[in-house]
């Protein structure tokens, strides 16, 4: 018993003064702990780089996504991106991609889906391809109300038009014509003429429509010989801006306007036609009255001015 106690108590001993003279256990655990620390502290750092890479992306695709927005509202509300991007940057592409213009596309849209003979049928076609699919510069719905208003006010026995297009507002006026009235339509575009024509032709119009192909500033002073047309009863101006104006002035030179003639000029806001505003208005010849509206198949502000002729 005294042998066991005593080796007992050296046991004791010895490990009493092994902990004290050899600290390596607790060194080795305080290395491991910051091994530990340093391995948690690495990896924090891997992850918080992995979720910095990842949201580098994510911040790009919102910046775009932001601005992609900024451009939809911008081409919605501002005619002049609106017509940047239809006219020059969606238009021209698409015309490389489908190789067709784009009237090509409205007229091939108009044969498929709107009813042979009624012209009816076929505005109401052109509004939607132009409203869902792809802008043109028609007179459009919206406008289009002033205009069926004018016209059925003016009830004119010969009209003109200035700036064909594809034909929507010529089948627009004709289909409100009354028997044996007529309406010359005047385009400078053979591409555009060609289109005109047969839309014309499909909406049964052709009748009352004829079209004559050149600049306004060669036909005016031809209608009264070549086209036996007497004096104008109602004028829809809707060609080039600056046109508007000389194009008035020409035709009270050839005594092609009356008293109660009735002109309708449209886009007069966008892109505008200030000096068409200027001369008409202060002119002491016409009684003038603008129709607010937008510009066609958008929100941007744009207007129509119905200038009467006095004599």
């Amino acid at each position: 018993m005294l042998l066991s106690r005593s080796w007992a108590d050296t046991t004791h001993n010895y490990l009493s003064l092994t902990a004290r003279t050899s600290p390596k256990s607790s060194c080795i655990l305080t290395q491991g702990e910051q091994h530990r620390k340093r391995s948690e502290g690495t990896a924090s750092a891997i992850l918080r780089k992995m979720l910095e890479s990842s949201s580098v992306p994510l911040f790009i695709v919102f910046i775009l996504l932001f601005i992609l927005l900024l451009i939809v509202l911008l081409i919605r509300r501002n005619g002049t991106a609106a017509l940047i991007w239809n006219e020059i940057i969606r238009e021209k592409v698409t015309n490389f991609i489908m190789n067709q213009s784009k009237e090509q596309r409205i007229l091939n849209f108009v044969l498929q889906n709107a009813v042979r003979g009624d012209p009816y049928s076929v505005v109401d076609t052109i509004d939607k391809y132009c409203s869902q699919k792809e802008w043109a510069m028609n007179v459009g719905n919206e406008k289009g109300l002033i205009l069926d208003k004018t016209v059925e006010e003016a009830n004119p026995s010969v009209a003109l038009e200035l700036g064909t297009y594809c034909g929507y507002s010529a089948v627009r006026i004709s289909r409100l014509l009354k028997a044996g009235a007529r309406l010359l339509t005047v385009e400078f575009n053979p591409e555009f003429a060609a289109i005109a024509k047969q839309m014309i032709e499909f909406a049964g119009v052709q009748d009352k429509v004829k079209l004559l192909e050149g600049p306004s500033e060669e036909i005016i002073p031809q209608l009264k010989k070549k086209y036996e047309v007497d004096t104008l009863d109602f004028v829809f101006l809707d060609h080039w801006k600056d046109r508007y104006t000389p194009d008035t002035i020409l035709l009270q030179e050839c005594n092609l306007l009356r008293k109660g003639s009735v002109l309708l000029a449209d886009n007069v806001i966008f892109p505008g036609a200030p000096d068409f505003l200027n001369y008409v208005r202060k002119s002491p010849h016409f009684q003038c009255t603008n129709y607010p509206s937008h510009l066609e198949y958008m929100q941007v502000e744009d207007a129509m001015e119905k200038a009467v002729f006095l004599g």
